[in-house]
This record gives C-alpha cells, structure tokens and sequence, in this order.
C-alpha cells in the first residue's frame, strides 16, 4: 500500500506497520519494571539508557537492558519492544548500539535514538547496525525511530524523515523541545495559561506532516505529571484529533488511557464500514460519490474510512 501524496505521481512506501497506541517508558535501571512492562496493556516497550539514567548507572542499565532482552519473550507477550539509546554527542552512545545490538539484537524490533538534530545522526546509527546484522548473520532488519525533541531536529524533519530505508517513526519530545525553545514552562506536556492555545501545537503539527508525507508513523510524547489523568486524556485527544496514532506512557496508569483515546470507538468503526460500504454500491452503478445520513461522501472519505478500519483491525488480532 503506498502511503502520502495521493494525487501526485512523487509517492512514498508506507514504512512497516505498527501498533502504537500506547509506549511505556522504561528505565534500564528498574529491571522489577521489565516483566511488569511486559505483561502490560501497552502495545510498545522501551528500555531507556538515556534520561532515565543517571551518568554513573550507564553501564550497568546497558547490562540489564540486554538481559531482559534475552530472558523475556516480549513478542510472545504481543509487545513491540524498543531501546533508547544515548544520544550522539555522548561517549555512552556508540557501546548502547554495539553491545546491546551484539548480545540482543536479533531480540529488538526498533531502535529510538534521541536528540535527532540532522539525517547524519540517523546514518551514522544505521551504518553500525548494517555493519553489526551482517557480522552477526541476523535476519531481522531492526528499524530506526527519531525522537524529534530539539529545534535544530524541527528544523531538519523533513530530511530525517527520508534519512534511511529503517526509519520507521518519529516521536515528538516535548520536554527537551521546550527547553530547546527556551519555552517559559516547567510543565512536561501541559499547557502554559499565558499562552492562548496549545504552545506545542506547531511543533505537532509540522513533525506530523513530515510523517504523513514520507510514510512514518507519528507518536505524541510524554504528560509529565501522571497524577493529572485528565490532562493527559486532554493532550492525547488533541494528538488523535491531528493524526498522531499514539502516545508514551511514563507510568502504568496512562496506558489505559493512551489505548482508550487512540482506539477507535466502536460506532466510529461501524460509521467507517457503511461509508465504504455505501461507496462500493455507488461504484458499482458507475457513481464516484454517495450520500449517507444526509451528507455527501466520496473517495476522500473512502480514504479515511479505511484509516479507521485498518487501525480497528489491527486491535482486534492483538486482542
């Protein structure tokens, strides 16, 4: 299925397919975590050697990371399952690739490399996992996603999105992003009052398109305070509404929320089949558009129709 660009004859392959509803966030250094995340209602995992650990806790994050690797059966228990890596500009970075691709590699699906700033920080990354796959004879290829969460990486969306055939997805950091921005807020994903609107809304907006044209999958990022369950329903809606198709979970109790709100509902599922429906019948009689319920429909309603369809089946063979 070709993805982007619908009436242009310039179109992009659709990168592989995920369900992503929900990301739980992982610090290497909490392995009690690791089953518990495991056997989670979350669609994705990652195992985070980044933020979440401290600089002297690297090495031995590193070490658990591979473990658990290894000793779960992520897959099994339906789960994508991920690694964040430092970023480029540290000396923690290029051992995070080598020793946890070397010892686990054929055990991960994707890579998250943060602090993306321009497409040579994604070459870089996937020139050392061709170099390691070959080595090591692996027949799965791991994918590659951004975390877009500097300006200088806003800046260079587009190219980021087209760095590599592993790109898979791209994720909005909204903390970094902020301070990257110099933004007055000390909120993570919350809203600033002095501001009339959504502050972070540009930055969604223009990370997304730059997924939808080249084929990417687009995840909203963390809400900071995980005992304000309403902000964080407010802010993943606001991502659904755009077109985001998940987002992280910092703590256990935001995955049911995430699955909630990036699920369709089941009357959205059922409007979503009758406009396909009608519109088949239209086809057959020679008709490029119908009406239902009072309201006209045609082929761009086909179109995200069958966004709705897709994301509900997809659902229902997880579950």
């Amino acid at each position: 299925m070709l993805f982007g660009g619908f009436m242009s004859h310039t179109q992009y392959l659709a990168a592989r397919q995920r369900l992503q509803r929900s990301e739980l966030a992982v610090p290497g250094t909490n392995p009690g975590m690791f089953e518990k995340a495991a056997n989670s209602a979350a669609d994705y995992v990652f195992l985070d050697l980044e933020d979440a650990v401290a600089p002297g806790d690297k090495e031995q994050a590193r070490k658990n990371v591979i473990e658990a690797l290894n000793d779960i059966d992520w897959r099994g228990k339906g789960k994508t399952i991920s690694v964040r890596i430092n970023s480029l500009d540290t000396h923690y970075m290029y051992r995070d690739v080598v020793d946890v691709v070397e010892q686990a590699g054929d055990r991960l699906d994707t890579i998250l490399i943060p602090k993306v700033g321009v497409a040579a920080d994604v070459y870089m990354v996937d020139a050392m996992l061709t170099q390691i796959e070959t080595a090591r004879g692996y027949s799965n290829k791991i994918g590659i996603e951004a975390l877009i969460e500097i300006t200088l990486g806003m800046a260079n969306v587009d190219a980021i999105a087209t760095s590599s055939p592993r790109m898979e997805a791209m994720h909005f950091g909204v903390a970094d992003y902020a301070a990257s921005c110099r933004a007055r807020t000390t909120n993570i994903g919350g809203l600033n009052p002095d501001y009339p609107g959504d502050q972070w809304h540009h930055g969604l907006s223009r990370m997304l398109v730059a997924c939808r044209a080249y084929g990417l999958r687009a995840i909203d990022g963390p809400f900071g305070d995980f005992n304000d369950p309403d902000g964080y329903l407010d802010a993943a809606r606001r991502g659904a509404a755009m077109g985001y198709e998940g987002k992280w979970a910092i703590h256990p109790s935001q995955i049911d929320l995430a699955n909630e709100v990036f699920s369709p509902p089941a009357a959205e599922v059922e409007r979503a089949r009758r406009i396909l429906a009608a519109l088949d019948e239209a086809a057959a009689e020679g008709r490029g558009a119908a009406q239902l319920d009072g309201r006209m429909i045609d082929a761009a309603s086909a179109r995200m129709a069958e966004n709705v369809v897709n994301t509900d089946a997809a659902i229902q063979a997880k579950q």
